[in-house]
């Protein structure tokens, strides 16, 4: 039986970062961190870019720590392994390996899996899921090669593989999508229209309002049809459509809800010393009084260190992150600051979309919920976010109300 003192179930960004804090309040404490990929933790947003941008590959560049610091700070790193049974009463872990191992505490960072849909074709060549570095990597030996490349969703991943893949000399890119506008779920109706219009602009063919029916070919695709009957040439097709939780793991227990592990402001579930962070916990945001699940790089650093403090017992601290995620993509630099969940009621914007230099503001019930920024230096950034944290204590005694009934 293998004995330590701490078990890392996921060795992506969150897992790595619950190291980093295990390791800045206990310096002698056993950390073992299993994770299923061949390689150590990396930003996804910034593998993406490297791997897709112009330019030779530097996958190195998007490594959040070098494999020296593992070593020095002698973490248990098991990569390319799998934790396939996880007794929480007994405290015991099985590993694909068939070892045993046996902890104090452990931290649930397992992560998601981007999300494949029933439909007919999908198992054909040159159907591309983003998820692993591997994945994208092999998408850009096609689009060095393919002329026509369609990518399927309306989301972040969609918007920024649009983008760079158009980038590509031989690449002819159409993004389909069901909703009317790119990101419309997320933006008001006028930015969503104009910045639909920026990648029309920039060459990339934009096809609104179609839903993907399936994929046609042999071994190899050659088509996607919509359900509206389109037949689109394609070469390659990149899928973004959402992700789903790993929770297997935990399936049948109170960890395993469908929407996240729920976690409390210490990130502790209501297993006592197991803790959860990135996609798989459902935390409570006390900023808008929701449960709340972290999938951007700043954000799960940032939970994955308090974790690791946590977890020690030495160092106990609340979790308040207010939402921030950052995307770029052509010469657009944006900003979401604050929750963008549901649809604003009222929206006020300074600046000018056309000259690609503006700030948006989105309100609910008269009640600022999130700013976005174009083109904004990181003063102006910082300024909003202590407008949206310092916002009324009546609000903020809303948003905790709220949240006690969701729970």
């Amino acid at each position: 039986m293998i004995r330590r003192d701490y078990l890392i179930v996921g060795a992506g960004v969150g897992g790595a970062s619950v190291c980093e804090g295990i390791r800045q309040y206990d310096k002698k404490g056993s950390v073992m961190m299993v994770g299923n990929e061949g390689v150590l933790a990396y930003s996804r947003p910034m593998a993406l870019k490297q791997c897709l941008g112009r330019g030779s590959p530097k996958l190195e560049e998007a490594a959040y720590l070098p494999e020296a610091w593992f070593e020095n700070e002698r973490i248990d790193v098991r990569l390319a392994t799998q934790v396939t049974q996880l007794d929480i009463e007994r405290r015991i872990a099985v590993l694909s390996t068939g070892q045993a191992v046996e902890f104090r505490k452990a931290c649930l960072a397992m992560g998601s899996r981007a999300r494949r849909l029933p439909v007919a074709g999908a198992s054909l060549g040159n159907i591309f899921y983003l998820r692993t570095a591997r994945d994208v990597l092999a998408l850009r030996e096609v689009a060095e090669q393919e002329v026509a490349i369609v990518v399927v969703g309306g989301g972040c991943i969609a918007a920024e593989s649009a983008a760079l893949l158009s980038e590509f000399p031989k690449a002819r890119v159409t993004l389909l999508h069901r909703g009317k506008h790119l990101w419309g779920r997320r933006l008001d109706e006028q930015t969503a229209a104009w910045l639909t219009d920026y990648f029309t602009a920039r060459g990339v063919k934009m096809l609104m309002g179609e839903t993907l029916n399936g994929f046609e070919g042999g071994m190899v695709l050659k088509n996607v049809q919509t359900k509206s009957g389109l037949r689109v040439p394609a070469g390659g097709v990149v899928t973004a459509l959402g992700v789903d939780l790993n929770l297997g793991l935990v399936a049948g227990t109170p960890l395993g809800y469908p929407h996240g592990t729920p976690v409390n402001d210490f990130l502790e579930t209501d297993e006592k010393g197991i803790f959860a962070v990135g996609d798989v916990a459902a935390y409570p945001d006390r900023h808008f009084g929701v449960p709340r699940r972290l999938d951007y790089f700043d954000g799960i650093v940032a939970q994955g260190q308090l974790a690791g403090a946590n977890l020690t017992a030495k160092k106990r601290q609340r979790f308040e992150w207010l939402p921030h995620r950052k995307l770029s993509f052509f010469d657009l630099k944006f900003d979401f600051l604050g929750d963008f969940s549901k649809p604003p009621n009222r929206v006020e914007i300074e600046g000018d979309r056309a000259g690609k230099e503006f700030v948006v503001r989105y309100y609910q019930l008269d009640i600022l919920m999130g700013i976005l920024f174009c083109n904004q230096p990181a003063e102006v950034v910082q300024s909003a976010r202590e407008e949206l944290v310092n916002r009324p204590r009546e609000l903020k005694k809303q948003a905790a109300w709220t949240l006690a009934q969701t729970r």
